[in-house]
């Protein structure tokens, strides 16, 4: 099979395709023929050597999430049938033209959606889902902030958030994401680079907060939420390493929580997976949730879409095909 490798830590280049042997296909698993592979932040971390694959994953290939047909399957997949077009969560191996998955990580396609919009869902709606959702416990007419609107966590995150009933704001960088993001949702818009999100939401207040930033985020996160409010972190851009008041933190009764997804255990994901398709994908068939692709790019084309995701300049999805 035709497959993107990391031929050494480094800059987008040291990204190449190789021919490599197809993965064996367990007792529990399906073959996917790979017609599309979502490009998401880890990928660019994976590739920097800044971010290890599980065990029992190959390294030399990124890419998280999939879209494609069955082609084959094991001796005990009792779900899917071979020719069924699904999407699916993967921990590592995306970058290429067949992945071997896990039954219980796919989730099939809609009708309305091409293979290039399927791919982009899964990495995103499991974060955005498990995040949000079950750890921040947002619920409808609470306020939800979204820091970093225009990619790809914050395009899913402000959608769903504004589908089950969540007031929405977020920070962003330029007035084009700012457009975009209210037509997502987003109910009010911040642009951290001329005004301050805390300043700027101090009278409405946040009851959930969904951060990929750290660093000098934290503080103004934490005078920003409303008792019993919840403070979600995905990521630390800015840095992992903050202080905490401890007596703001009893005294509103926050929760400070996050998480990462890639090497949760194959039950926990999953359980993750049967809510989404439970909760989430019925907005997806009816046409309520739709991905945002930025751009779609031949896999060949693997470094240019990484040179994208660095550029800051993503309005939703990078996408590559097959």
């Amino acid at each position: 099979m035709k497959a993107v490798v990391i031929t050494e830590p480094g800059a987008p280049e040291v990204l190449q395709v190789e021919e490599l042997d197809q993965p064996q296909v367990g007792d529990l698993d399906v073959l996917i023929a790979v017609r599309a592979a979502g490009v998401n932040r880890p990928d660019v971390f994976q590739r920097k050597g800044n971010y290890p694959a599980p065990a029992g994953v190959d390294p030399r290939i990124p890419g998280l999430e999939v879209a494609g047909i069955i082609v084959e399957k094991g001796r005990l997949v009792d779900r899917w049938n071979i020719g069924d077009p699904v999407c699916a969560l993967v921990a590592g191996g995306g970058y290429a033209s067949y992945v071997s998955v896990y039954q219980g990580h796919c989730l099939p396609i809609p009708p309305n959606l091409t293979f290039e919009e399927a791919a982009a869902l899964p990495e995103t709606v499991f974060t955005v889902w498990d995040n949000v959702f079950r750890r921040g416990k947002l619920q409808a007419g609470q306020h939800f902030l979204v820091h970093g609107g225009a990619g790809g966590i914050g395009s899913t995150a402000i959608q769903l958030g504004a589908l089950f009933g969540a007031v929405v704001y977020t920070t962003v960088s330029s007035e084009e994401k700012g457009h975009f993001c209210q037509s997502l949702g987003a109910s009010k818009v911040i642009n951290y680079k001329s005004e301050d999100f805390q300043l700027a939401l101090a009278d409405l207040g946040v009851d959930v907060i969904l951060d990929s930033i750290g660093g000098a985020y934290f503080e103004k996160n934490i005078a920003l939420l409303n008792p019993d409010g919840h403070l979600v972190y995905i990521n630390a851009m800015q840095g992992a390493k903050v202080e905490l008041n401890l007596l703001k933190l009893m005294q509103k009764r926050i929760t400070l929580t996050g998480s990462t997804l890639r090497a949760r255990d194959r039950q926990f994901k999953e359980l993750l997976r049967n809510e989404i398709w439970a909760k989430v994908w019925p907005k997806i068939v009816s046409g309520d949730f739709k991905p945002v692709l930025y751009r779609v790019l031949p896999f060949e084309e693997a470094p240019a879409a990484h040179r994208l995701m660095e550029d800051s300049a993503l309005l939703g999805k990078v996408v590559l095909t097959f």
